[in-house]
């Protein structure tokens, strides 16, 4: 009878030992949950809602114009324990030149088509992307930019943020349940 109730209590651990390592795997290697904080990204994500990042596409591959992802915080950016990680849209590439002016984004020369925002969006410059300056971006870098361009903190201010940075790609969006579904990237 002792002899049961100890191979029960051993299978009960490995059963659980195995599990947690699966998650811990999965986590650190496949995908992991975010919650949005903050208005950076809206209309396209509002405060609160949750989202699932997928980390394999960028091991294999490299991130898209027009894809949102997930990136550790700038270390000139002060971030709390909470959020040190930043959500934002892939704007400019390797190698691209960049520039703003008038309220609009040229990419090598060609207004930037947004069509996931309003066409009454205008771009301000920052203090790293000025007015009328292009910018080349350096091999290995990128600029990402929120969609709430008024109220986004982000390449424009603390510049390009390399590949290994980005921790992510959003991949599905579970809460509110109403919005559940997969990312248009």
């Amino acid at each position: 009878m002792f002899r049961k109730i100890f191979d029960f209590i051993i299978d009960s651990i490995q059963a659980v030992v195995f599990a947690l390592s699966i998650f811990v795997l999965g986590y650190l290697f496949i995908a992991q949950p975010n919650k949005i904080k903050g208005t950076s990204m809206l209309p396209t994500f509002e405060d609160s809602e949750m989202l699932i990042v997928e980390k394999i596409s960028y091991r294999l591959d490299t991130p898209e114009r027009g894809d949102v992802v997930v990136f550790k915080a700038p270390e000139s950016e002060a971030c709390s324990e909470d959020q040190c990680e930043y959500i934002k849209r892939v704007i400019a590439l390797p190698g691209d030149e960049i520039m703003v002016l008038d309220g609009k984004i040229y990419i090598n020369s060609n207004i930037l088509n947004e069509d996931y925002l309003d066409t009454s969006v205008k771009t301000d410059p920052g203090s790293f992307l000025t007015e009328g300056e292009s910018y080349e971006v350096p091999s290995g870098y990128y600029i990402l930019m929120g969609d709430n361009r008024l109220h986004s903190r982000d390449s424009r201010e603390f510049g390009p943020i390399v590949k290994e940075d980005i921790v992510g790609k959003a991949f599905v969006r579970y809460w509110p349940p109403e919005k559940f579904g997969l990312m248009n990237n």
